[in-house]
């Protein structure tokens, strides 16, 4: 596994409104595809998006499945740290996420739920076998920052940093 600094070159930063937009046009695309049983959102990225989509969906039966893969911009090996409990092989049921990556997460829940469909915010070229609808492809060198990560502070003017020797 390439380490974070040359993995990861650019960064894609998505605002709250952004992300509302974007899961709301996922819902749009996974309504002509239901009805639907109910959502299992994998914790924590997907959970934001899940309660969009399940909005949208008119959907009330929600579950989750935690699966842990990443210590910020570090991934590691998945594991499931709660399986999700309202399903058998998935038949009727959304999978909801914020992203598939390299598809380690996905290709754990695929085993899990195989007649599920598969649904993210964001794809990248590596995971995007393994999910069935996304809205917006990133390229693999790209981070994510999602809103969740993030949070707006003061940035001193440009001159101000020349002045400090920091630009």
């Amino acid at each position: 596994m390439p380490s974070t600094s040359t993995r990861y070159v650019k960064t894609y930063p998505v605002s709250w409104e952004q992300l509302h937009r974007d899961a709301k046009a996922l819902a749009w695309r996974l309504a002509d595809l239901g009805p639907w049983a109910g959502i299992v959102a994998i914790t924590r990225g997907g959970l934001v998006p899940a309660s969009v989509i399940a909005r949208e969906l008119d959907l009330r039966r929600i579950d989750t499945v935690s699966v842990s893969s990443y210590a910020w911009k570090d991934q590691g090996r998945p594991e499931v740290l709660k399986p999700c409990t309202t399903t058998d092989d998935g038949a009727g049921w959304l999978v909801i996420d914020d992203l598939v990556d390299t598809g380690g997460t996905l290709r754990i829940l695929r085993e899990l739920l195989p007649r599920a469909h598969f649904a993210t915010v964001y794809a990248k070229p590596q995971g995007r076998p393994l999910v069935d609808t996304f809205i917006t492809e990133v390229s693999q060198d790209t981070w994510i920052l999602f809103p969740w990560d993030a949070e707006s502070q003061f940035v001193p003017p440009i001159v101000k940093l020349r002045e400090n020797g920091d630009a």
